[in-house]
């Protein structure tokens, strides 16, 4: 490569293509217009032109468990892989290539991450891996990652992939148009959620932002079962947002879910509700508990106290102003907020499962994770077995966690 000329007081800049400029900068330009079926075969090929080869893509379930395959021309397409105990698994939940050493080559598994959303797993075969060919595959994964997730407002196969040929009620692929990414991470804040159960949810949803230095969370239940708990949660999280992006402060936040859906619905039907505002640079955190059970601190793995607060009435009710709760965070607290469905299920024996089990399985299972998005998986799963596998009401979780500090170094060009 020439080196850069200086001319005068400008220092010419070499813009010609490298190779691995010219592969990711062909599959960015050909897929603009792409039609959503032929990313696949677009993926394949351009990845054989490093010499890889039986590709694969999987994308992770809605029940945050399986990887499943992508279908599509030049992809190979095997079976649904689990995410705890395989490779692949191990490097969706890490967020980290994995390799593996076969006959025929070096098998490479690559998370598939838009921003910080885990979208699956990139999967090829490279006779050899140096760090080049690292660096490059980890960008073609985000290109990759990058192309599904905005072609996926085109298409319903990417939906119908992760569905994994289930049945999904109406009501919950409804509530699951309403939903954020169920995971966030940054350097100063991570956030994670899970709704159950996963393909007949009604009434349950949560939702998240990230405003500048303010992270805006919230969990609801609305009463009832099927479209109707749907419809009701559709407004009480359309009536959130709009308060949420015209700035309102929590109280009048509040009052205006409050107004919309006793205008709409009256006294008779309502949501319970959970409002929440952590400032990531201090470490403030500030609540409204509509109905909610109280969230839970997590502090080295302990819970060390439920977050209790003058309780509002349930939003719909017509209730006065609420007191805003606030706490200091310290960091790497863990704050944990769930819907009753969570402990007031039933077990096979007729016992209520309870807050004292709920408080038990996070300190026997935090200690085993790393990262909010781990915790979450594993909290479901064993919470699902701890009921003995019977979830008859929708149940919310949702799980923050606050590390501090600033992220600017990120906005800092490489030099």
């Amino acid at each position: 490569m020439d080196k850069p000329r200086n001319n005068g007081d400008r220092v010419a800049v070499d813009l010609s293509e490298g190779f691995g400029e010219r592969l990711l900068g062909q599959l960015l330009d050909r897929a603009h217009e792409m039609p959503p079926q032929l990313i696949a075969p677009l993926v394949a090929e351009e990845i054989s032109r490093v010499g890889g080869r039986d590709v694969s893509i999987h994308l992770q379930d809605y029940e945050q468990r399986t990887l499943v395959p992508l279908p599509g021309s030049g992809l190979t397409v095997g079976e649904p892989v689990a995410v705890d105990g395989s490779l692949p698994g191990k490097a969706f939940l890490s967020r980290r290539a994995q390799r593996e050493q076969r006959a025929d080559g070096t098998r490479m598994y690559l998370p598939l991450l838009d921003g910080s959303e885990e979208v699956g797993i990139l999967s090829l075969t490279l006779d050899t891996v140096g760090p080049e060919d690292l660096r490059l595959l980890r960008r073609l994964a985000g290109l990759v990652a990058d192309m599904i997730v905005t072609k996926n407002s085109y298409t319903d196969q990417f939906f119908q992939t992760r569905r994994k040929g289930r049945p999904m009620s109406m009501a919950a692929e409804i509530q699951y148009e309403l939903l954020p990414p169920l995971s966030m991470t940054t350097p100063q804040v991570a956030v994670a959620g899970a709704l159950e159960p996963t393909y007949s949810v009604a009434g349950d949803s949560l939702d998240y932002a990230l405003n500048d230095d303010i992270l805006h969370m919230a969990i609801i239940d609305a009463m009832g079962h099927g479209l109707n708990a749907t419809m009701l949660a559709t407004l009480a999280m359309g009536a959130y947002r709009h308060a949420r992006r015209a700035d309102a402060d929590l109280a009048d936040l509040y009052t205006i879910m409050d107004a919309a859906m006793d205008a709409e619905f009256g006294p008779e039907q309502f949501v319970t509700g959970q409002m929440m505002r952590l400032n990531i640079t201090t470490g403030n955190l500030e609540w409204v508990n509509a109905g909610h059970p109280a969230p839970m601190l997590v502090r080295d793995h302990r819970v060390t106290r439920r977050l209790e607060s003058p309780p509002a009435l349930p939003i719909g009710f017509g209730g006065s102003s609420p007191q805003v709760s606030s706490l200091q965070l310290a960091r790497g607290d863990r704050v944990i907020a769930f819907t009753d469905g969570l402990v007031e299920e039933h077990k096979i024996s007729g016992e209520q499962f309870g807050e004292r089990r709920l408080i038990d399985t996070i300190e026997r299972v935090s200690p085993l994770t790393t990262g909010v998005n781990q915790l979450v998986r594993r909290l479901t799963l064993d919470l699902e077995r701890g009921r003995g596998g019977v979830t008859s009401d929708d149940a919310t979780l949702l799980i923050v966690e606050w590390t501090g500090g600033s992220a600017d170094h990120l906005a800092a060009p490489d030099l």
